[in-house]
C-alpha cells in the first residue's frame, strides 16, 4: 500500500473537517518541559502537560516508549532557533497568547501507534513505529506525542523501541546529507573515497555505517578513544584529529569524491581542498548560520543574509571546481522506511552511549552537554520510575 494512497483523505465521512476526538478523555500526561530559555535548571516535570490532540486526518498520536537527545535539544533549551521556529509554530499570527511555553524537547520517538486521524489508513492502533518530530512541534520527552503520518514509519523489526529511538533523527540528517542533498545512493556510491568529519557522534556513526552499506570507501575522522568504534562500523581508514595537524594528516591521503562535515568551524577553509577537482565532487555541511541569522537579524534580513553566504560559497567553490552544499535534518516516513529496511538487513546498527530512565532526563541532557559521546544519549520513557 503506497503512502499516497494511505494518507489521502478520507471520502464521504461523517465529520466536517475529518477530525476525530480522542476515545480515552484524558487532558493531560507527564512529560519534560521548559517555560524559557536558559541552561539545565530551567527543565520542568510535570504531570500536567496538554494531551495532544489530533487536529489534521492525517495524525497519528503515539505513546512514547523510548525517545533520545540529540545536540539540537540542547541548543533548543537555550532558545537557539527560536525566531525561525516561532515563525514555523505560527504563521499567521492566530494564538492569542505570544509564547511557545510550555515547551517539550526531544525529536526522537519509539513507540505505539494510539489513535489515528480519519485520512490515514496505513497506521493502525497497536502499530510499532519510529519517526523523528521537527523542531517546530512538541516533542517526544512525553507519554504521548503527535505526528503526521507522512513523518512515521513502522520500527524495525530486529530493534527494541530503546535501540530504535537512537537512530530517527540522527538517520534522515545523514540521509537528507548524503543522498537528498549530496546525490549519493546504492547506485552511484560503489568505489567513491569518502570522508567523514566527526564521525564518533550520532550523525557520524550513521553516516559511516549507511555509505559502507552503498560501497564506498570510507575515511573517518574522530578521537583515538572512538577509533575501535568507527572501524568496527565499517570506516577503512581511522584519523585521530588529536594526533597532529588533520589538515596534514588528511593532505598525504588520495582525493576524496565527497566530504561530510558534522564539525565546522575552521576546518571549512582548508576541507574543500582536499576534493577531486572538476570531477562532481561535493562537500556538504550540517553546521550553518541559517537559524542563528535568523535569531540576530529576523526573518526577513536573515534569510537574505543566509542566501547571500550560502550563494557565495558556492560560486566560490564552484569556480575552483567542487560543490559545496548545506544541508539539514528532513522529516520523512518514507526514507525512514528505506533506512528501516537496511537495519533490519544487518546493514545498520544503533549506536547507544547511555540510556536514562524517564525520571532522569536533565542528567540525560548533562551527560550530553559533556559532549565526548559515542552513539546516542537514550531515554526510557515508558518505565518512569
Amino acid at each position: 500500500l503506497s503512502r499516497c494512497r494511505a494518507l489521502r483523505w478520507a471520502g464521504g465521512r461523517p465529520s466536517a473537517r475529518g477530525l476525530r476526538a480522542s476515545p480515552r478523555a484524558r487532558i493531560a500526561m507527564p512529560s519534560w518541559v521548559i517555560d524559557r530559555y536558559g541552561s539545565n535548571e530551567v527543565l520542568r516535570f510535570t504531570r500536567d502537560m496538554m494531551f495532544p490532540i489530533i487536529h489534521f486526518p492525517n495524525e497519528v498520536i503515539i505513546r512514547v516508549h523510548a525517545a533520545s537527545l540529540n545536540p539540537i535539544d540542547l541548543s533548543m533549551r537555550s532558545g537557539y532557533g527560536a525566531t525561525a521556529l516561532n515563525m514555523k509554530r505560527d504563521p499567521l499570527k492566530l494564538k492569542t497568547e505570544d509564547t511557545e511555553f510550555p515547551l517539550t524537547l526531544g525529536r526522537d520517538v519509539s513507540g505505539v501507534v494510539m489513535e489515528c486521524g480519519l485520512s490515514v489508513s496505513y497506521f493502525k492502533p497497536g502499530d510499532e513505529v519510529w519517526a523523528a518530530i521537527p523542531p517546530w512541534k512538541q516533542g517526544t520527552l512525553s507519554e504521548f506525542v503527535v505526528a503526521s503520518g507522512n513523518e512515521v514509519s513502522f520500527k524495525p523489526k530486529c530493534l527494541s523501541h530503546i535501540e530504535a529511538a537512537a537512530l530517527p533523527y540522527v538517520g534522515l540528517t545523514a540521509w537528507s546529507a548524503l543522498n537528498q542533498v549530496g546525490g549519493l545512493n546504492k547506485s552511484n556510491c560503489s568505489g567513491k573515497r569518502i570522508l567523514i568529519l566527526g564521525a564518533s557522534g550520532g550523525v557520524g556513526t550513521f553516516a559511516v555505517q549507511l555509505v559502507k552499506a552503498w560501497g564506498a570507501h570510507v575515511t573517518a575522522v574522530c578521537s583515538h578513544d572512538a577509533s575501535t568504534l568507527v572501524r568496527k562500523l565499517g570506516a577503512d581508514d581511522v584519523i585521530d584529529y588529536k594526533s597532529g595537524n588533520l589538515e596534514e594528516q588528511l593532505k598525504t591521503l588520495p582525493l576524496f569524491d565527497f566530504i561530510l562535515d558534522n564539525v565546522g568551524g575552521s576546518t571549512e577553509k582548508w576541507a574543500l581542498d582536499l576534493l577531486k577537482k572538476w570531477s562532481g565532487a561535493t562537500y556538504v555541511t550540517l553546521v550553518t548560520p541559517f537559524l542563528i541569522n535568523m535569531d540576530k537579524l529576523g526573518v526577513a534580513d536573515g534569510m537574505l543574509q543566509t542566501g547571500v553566504t550560502v550563494g557565495s560559497k558556492t560560486l566560490k567553490h564552484l569556480l575552483k571546481g567542487v560543490h559545496y552544499r548545506w544541508a539539514f535534518f528532513t522529516p520523512s516516513g518514507p526514507s525512514l522506511d528505506e533506512i528501516a529496511e537496511l537495519v533490519d538487513s544487518g546493514k545498520i546498527q544503533p549506536v547507544i552511549d547511555e540510556v536514562f530512565c524517564f525520571s532522569e532526563v536533565p542528567k540525560a541532557f548533562l551527560k550530553l552537554e559533556g559532549g565526548h559521546a559515542r552513539g546516542k544519549t537514550v531515554i526510557n520513557v515508558i518505565s518512569r520510575q
